[in-house]
Parts: structure tokens; sequence; C-alpha cells
């Protein structure tokens, strides 16, 4: 063996030693085995998942207009025109791509949360694009919808830039197994994507707390932009959280699932995506692997009927500050991490 392979080797060992499912183990252990492929369109397809929501009576950003065919493009002035804000998103776009968000509208300027203005001309061509399949799951044409934008909890207005932070929870067979909550940043255009340089935050199950922040893969003690530390951040409507999450087991019928929550200032919590697929970079987030809360999830005699029920049990069985206090993040020689 050669002693790069007998490296790799090692490191393996010491990652399933810590707990961390590698790609393999999720796409064979928990995304086949969970997940029926005949339900992958209900969450791949942003507005069936829209419409599924709120016929369980789960609540999610208005649906202000779509396009479906390009000849339907030059109907974009007059559908965005009412609007000040607004968010335009591929109907099966994946990781963020294609989102494009517009907090003010002036004539024929739309300006971004960065500042920076386009014009319609520019709305066109990404509107274009995305019917064009640019930004779509294997490169299919698409649709587009368009809804209205949320509004930032106050409760994150020191935790997030030019932009409004989701939460990432991980189900897994109706019990929310990890939760993350990813912030957005000036490097990552005011999205809430870990690769576009969003930071991820780990949550305590139990409390709603932060335990451990990274941005590029690497720990940070607050936030780049807004220079907020993360030893203060408490995620409120906790409980609601965890139950919202649960009950998306019921609504898709997919067993191992990520659900999307946002926190909108005048609405409360409400889903803005699901997703069949979930990325395992929450572990990083989390500084702790998912394999052993899989383990006691899958060593259950029988699934608990009741959303309320399994979140409280996934409250209690997978906290990680079991003190009054709240945790205390990691620390790290430096928090200025490079890209």
């Amino acid at each position: 063996m050669l002693w790069k392979d007998a490296m790799l080797l090692a490191s393996a060992k010491k990652l399933r030693s810590f707990g961390i499912i590698g790609m393999n183990q999720r796409n064979f252990g928990l995304i086949s085995r969970y997940n029926p492929r005949h339900l992958y369109p209900l969450v791949d397809d942003k507005l069936k998942t829209k419409l599924l929501a709120q016929k369980a009576g789960i609540t999610v950003p208005k649906l202000l207009g779509t396009v479906e065919y390009q000849h339907d493009v030059k109907l974009l002035k007059e559908i965005l025109q009412p609007h000040a804000q607004f968010v335009i998103k591929p109907v099966k776009g994946s990781g963020g791509k294609g989102i494009l968000v517009i907090s003010e509208h002036d004539h024929n300027h739309y300006f971004k949360p960065s500042g920076d203005a386009i014009q319609l001309a520019d709305i066109e061509r990404h509107v274009s694009n995305i019917l064009s399949g640019l930004h779509s799951l294997g490169g299919k044409p698409d649709n587009v919808m368009i809804e209205s934008l949320i509004q930032l909890d106050p409760i994150f207005s020191d935790y997030s830039y030019e932009g409004i932070p989701d939460l990432r929870i991980i189900v897994l067979c109706g019990y929310p197994i990890m939760a993350m909550l990813r912030l957005t940043t000036h490097a990552s255009d005011g999205k809430a994507n870990l690769h576009q340089g969003a930071v991820g935050v780990g949550i305590d199950m139990g409390t709603g707390h932060a335990l451990h922040a990274v941005q590029y893969g690497k720990p940070v003690l607050h936030h780049p932009d807004t220079r907020k530390t993360f030893s203060e951040l408490v995620i409120p409507h906790w409980d609601k959280l965890l139950q919202l999450a649960a009950a998306c087991y019921e609504m898709t019928g997919l067993g191992y699932l990520g659900a999307d929550i946002v926190l909108d200032r005048d609405q409360g919590p409400m889903i803005i995506e699901l997703n069949a697929r979930p990325g395992l970079s929450i572990q990083v987030a989390n500084a702790a692997g998912l394999a052993p809360r899989v383990a006691i999830i899958e060593a259950l005699k029988a699934i608990d009927p009741d959303p309320q029920s399994r979140a409280a049990f996934s409250k209690q069985q997978f906290a990680t500050n079991t003190g009054t206090h709240p945790p205390r993040l990691l620390r790290t020689r430096s928090d200025d991490p490079k890209p």
C-alpha cells in the first residue's frame, strides 16, 4: 500500500471514530434507504413543495408570480412593478444557485441587498438563463417562481449581513437529529450558502444555543462583517421550529430530509425549502458526526406518530449542553478564515 493510500485510510478511520458520515454512507445508507425515488419531485420542485406545505397548514413565503416559457419573459415588468422587494428562484434549482434577491425597486433600477444596482434587462436575462436550465438539477429546462422577500427577524440583525439567515434541520424518520444556522455575509452576496462564504453555526438541539461556527470550513468566533460574537446567539421559538421540521416527515413521506426554515419578522417561522439530499457540512458546523444520532433513531422499535412528541424526544436525546448556562464556542487561534 502506498504511503498516500495509507494516510487516506487512516484519515477515514479517524473520521469514522468521530461518528462522521461520508458521502457513500449518506447516499446508500440514508438517501437510498429512506427516500423512495417517486417522492423526490415533491421537494426537487420548489413550487410543488410550497403547495404541499400550504395544504398542510405550514407558512411559506407568498408566491408573487411564475414564468414558464421564454416568450413570457417580456411579462416580467408587469409582474414585478407592484413589488418593491422580491426573490426570483429556479423552481428546480439546488445549492442556492440562481437565486436573485431584490431589496429595493426604483423605476428601472433594482437594488440587491449589497446595494448593487441592476436593470430590468439584467433580470430578464437572469430569468431566461433559469428557464434554459442553467441553474437546475441536471441542466434541464426549468420554471421560475417569484416570492415575497422575507423580513429579517431583529434577533438576527447583528448576526447576518445583506441577507436573511436560514436554519437547516436534518430529520430522520420524523425525528430532528441535527441543526445548523446559516448566516449570510458580504462574501456570500447575502445568500445563506456555505460554499459561497456564509457562516455555518452548529446549534444545540436541546436549547437552541450556538455551539460552534465555521466559515470556509474553519472555526470562527464572530461574524466576519458585523463582528458580533456567536457565544450569545440563541434561536427563539426553538420548540416550534423542531416541531415544524418533524412535521415535514408526514408532509413529504421522506425518511431522510433537510428542512430549511426562516424566521420572518412579521409571520414567524416558515418553510422555504425541503431537500431530499441534504449535504454533510452540518457536521462541520456542529463539530460532531451524524452517525451516533442516526444509530439512536434506527434503534427505535417504532416511530412516534406525533411530530410534537418526536421533537421533544430529539430535544432531550440530542442536547449537547446539559447545564443551565449557554455552551461555550470552541476556541481557535485565528477566527479570520481565508477562502
